[in-house]
């Protein structure tokens, strides 16, 4: 009996402790590893440019055009076909004639890394900023375009010594400015009377490629200081587009430029007595002589239609035009007159219409400026004629801020200019 119970006894013991095995949790196998090769990144060579065509695959050539080379006469180093050239030509002609190609100008070819290297790409730079690109991998494929051009504000300022052109190249400031500056206040400053002394205010935009400077933009704000005047000039958009304005609120515009040449010398000006350099006696000289090169372009001062284009003995080539019923201007001695003027013929303000020479009674290349009023010949630098289309009243208010903060920033360029 005793071992009856010691039997079972056993028997529990037993199946409590595989009881408590079978609670135990189940252990996860640990996941098997596998140890991975380092992986190496190569760093990628950033790939270079130029014109916009990748430069890794090929050979670059640059050079520029010499006396007498042309495009066949570069092409065939390169083992290009007199058919393939004139090909090349063809296909050019209704997007850059290479006729137009220049000595001095640069240009640029792609060829193949092959024992015989064929031209992939040319290049050609008629400029610093535009280039034409001849695409003759496969097809001939030719297009044009333009280098980045970064535009940068920059103020200046200068005494006048001896000529606008000169102060500008002697700070090293681009003579083109000198033009701009003149389109400005062609209407109220005579750029053949400004004197030792006057001075300038500018603040504008210049314009650079590749680091180089190659242009100058727009004049946002500028003082021209004549005969102890001030000139201000206030870039402004009332909504009819970009236009010029002094802090009066008044247009820069004018119905009749200053002068018909952007630049020269005024040589003798309007006068009822005057010892005439041919005749070799006194005579009224009812005109204002400017003289330049000639071939120097002559304006029109203001539009109008042409009333005569012709030569005569004593005026030589002249044009004659009529703005209105009140004003006449009349341009004498021209070394030629322009295309398509002739009587009849609307021209616009500071449209050429003839160019400077001496025919007629001239001693030396100058245009003869003639200025009538109402049917008679009066002194045209000293009528007063009066600016068109002043700031709005709508928009009057909002010009008088932009134009105060604009004057601020002009007046604070330093100007080496004493009691000023």
């Amino acid at each position: 009996m005793k071992l009856k119970y010691i039997g079972v006894i056993i028997l529990a013991i037993a199946a409590m402790f595989v009881g408590i095995y079978l609670l135990q949790p189940e252990e996860k196998a640990l996941p098997v590893v596998e140890q991975l090769p380092e992986q190496v990144i190569e760093e990628v060579e950033p790939t270079e440019y130029l014109f916009g065509i990748p430069v890794d695959s090929f050979e670059i050539y640059q050079s520029e055009f010499g006396k007498n080379e042309f495009l066949g006469t570069i092409l065939d180093r390169f083992h290009m076909t007199a058919l393939e050239i004139d090909h090349v030509a063809k296909a050019s002609k209704d997007i850059y004639d290479v006729r137009k190609f220049r000595k001095g100008k640069n240009y640029t070819i792609f060829s193949t890394k092959d024992s015989i290297p064929e031209v992939a790409y040319f290049i050609y730079q008629p400029n610093s900023i535009d280039y034409v690109v001849y695409d003759l991998r496969d097809s001939v494929h030719i297009y044009k375009a333009q280098k980045e051009l970064v535009t940068q504000t920059r103020k200046a300022s200068g005494v006048i010594q001896s000529s606008l052109y000169q102060t500008l190249v002697d700070q090293d400031l681009s003579p083109a400015l000198a033009v701009r500056l003149a389109d400005i206040y062609a209407w109220t400053i005579d750029f053949y009377r400004i004197q030792k002394g006057d001075f300038f205010q500018v603040i504008f935009e210049e314009q650079y490629v590749d680091g180089e400077r190659v242009g100058v933009g727009e004049i946002l704000a500028a003082n021209f200081n004549n005969y102890g005047d001030n000139n201000y000039a206030f870039l402004y958009d009332q909504g009819d587009g970009d236009d010029y304005f002094n802090e009066d609120a008044e247009s820069l515009r004018r119905a009749f430029l200053k002068s018909p040449l952007k630049f020269g010398r005024l040589t003798s000006a309007y006068t009822k007595r005057r010892f005439h350099p041919v005749q070799k006696r006194y005579k009224a000289h009812l005109g204002t002589d400017y003289a330049a090169p000639t071939g120097t372009p002559i304006l029109a001062v203001g539009s109008g239609v042409v009333t005569h284009a012709q030569y005569s003995k004593y005026n030589g080539n002249y044009v004659k035009i009529r703005h209105n019923s009140t004003y006449t201007t009349q341009y004498l001695h021209m070394s030629k007159i322009g295309k398509g003027i002739k009587p009849g013929v609307r021209v616009k303000q500071g449209q050429t219409i003839g160019y400077v020479g001496s025919t007629g009674l001239a001693t030396g290349p100058h245009v003869c400026y003639r200025f009538w009023k109402n049917g008679v010949q009066v002194d045209s630098r000293k009528e007063k004629i009066p600016p068109s289309k002043p700031i709005k009243k709508s928009k009057r208010a909002d010009f008088d801020v932009f134009a105060k903060e604009w004057k601020g920033k002009v007046d604070s360029i330093s100007v080496d200019v004493p009691n000023v």
